[in-house]
């Protein structure tokens, strides 16, 4: 997430009510995740384990719990618990809006769109030119669609990210200051759930077609021309390249990779990163043909017992 100007740091500091260490005047452009940053990012870091990943990431500004060497080049917040400090952050530039009307005022809508009715379209979200939006979908705030899109009735775009904080009392909710993004000519099926990214974008690619009953998480690139079948669950930070093929009831865990022109037969569970331009299926998702030959193999078992005796 940019913010809407670059910040010096003591006026970032004064924001969540923190230390720090760094120059006065130290440019703040923006905050995101570790997977996401860039030079004038803000990132936080709440355990031992992580420092040096966020202190050596492309970030610049560290919000961290700890006071420790700072790296040439860069500025820490220091902070006694940054995951509340970077909620701070959230709420400040970009807080929630209510609103008091099916298609906000401020939202943009392209020619030839034509948006059904009891669909739901929120502040600053903006439809291209002779895109359907069927009814019952919601289009929370800020959502970007762009050209000749299709979205079937009962789709949420934009739902806050399944990112969560164990506290002794519960779970304390890291909240989501991100978009979805669609680029042209892009379909999406019935009861489809897309959720927003925590600060940077949920993508889906030009071209591509989701059926009814997919769920993409936080923060997850869909490249060009994909095709991803009923009852896919997909976590948050997957990218997922260009032409991949992904069969119904597909499941993945998060922070992966599926490689260009991939195809995941049904019911397969991705656990790992996959190769582009390979057939797979399983759980573990694995090479399909080889995958076939160990079922066909383990199917052998009683005839080389029978054989043993």
């Amino acid at each position: 997430m940019k913010f809407p100007k670059v910040y010096p740091l003591k006026e970032i500091a004064a924001i969540i009510g923190t230390s720090y260490v760094g120059d006065d005047n130290f440019p703040v452009h923006g905050m995101n995740e570790i997977h996401v940053v860039e030079p004038g990012d803000i990132v936080f870091v709440d355990h031992p384990k992580y420092y040096d990943k966020a202190l050596q990431s492309a970030a610049t500004i560290v919000l961290i719990n700890k006071e420790v060497d700072c790296p040439e080049g860069k500025a820490l917040l220091v902070s006694d618990d940054p995951f509340r400090d970077f909620n701070k952050l959230t709420r400040h530039f970009r807080p929630f809006m209510s609103s008091n009307a099916s298609i906000s005022p401020s939202a943009e809508i392209g020619e030839g769109t034509v948006i059904q009715p009891n669909a739901f379209v929120g502040n600053n979200v903006k439809i291209g030119k002779n895109c359907l939006i069927h009814s019952n979908v919601a289009i929370y705030d800020n959502t970007i669609i762009g050209d000749n899109c299709i979205i079937h009735a009962g789709t949420v775009l934009g739902a806050d990210a399944f990112y969560y904080k164990k506290r002794p009392e519960g779970f304390d909710q890291l909240l989501s200051g991100g978009r979805v993004v669609l680029h042209d000519n892009v379909g999406i099926g019935a009861l489809c759930t897309i959720d927003k990214g925590v600060t940077g974008d949920t993508t889906i690619g030009e071209g591509t077609k989701i059926d009814n009953q997919v769920h993409l998480g936080h923060d997850t690139v869909v490249g060009k021309r994909c095709l991803i079948a009923a009852q896919t669950g997909i976590a948050g930070c997957v990218v997922i390249e260009d032409e991949v093929t992904i069969w119904g009831q597909v499941g993945s865990t998060s922070g992966i990779t599926i490689g260009t022109k991939a195809i995941v037969h049904a019911q397969s569970g991705v656990s790992k990163s996959l190769e582009g331009g390979k057939v797979y299926w399983g759980t573990p998702a694995q090479e399909a043909r080889e995958h076939m030959k160990q079922l066909a193999n383990v199917k052998r078992i009683p005839e080389l017992f029978e054989k043993l005796k």
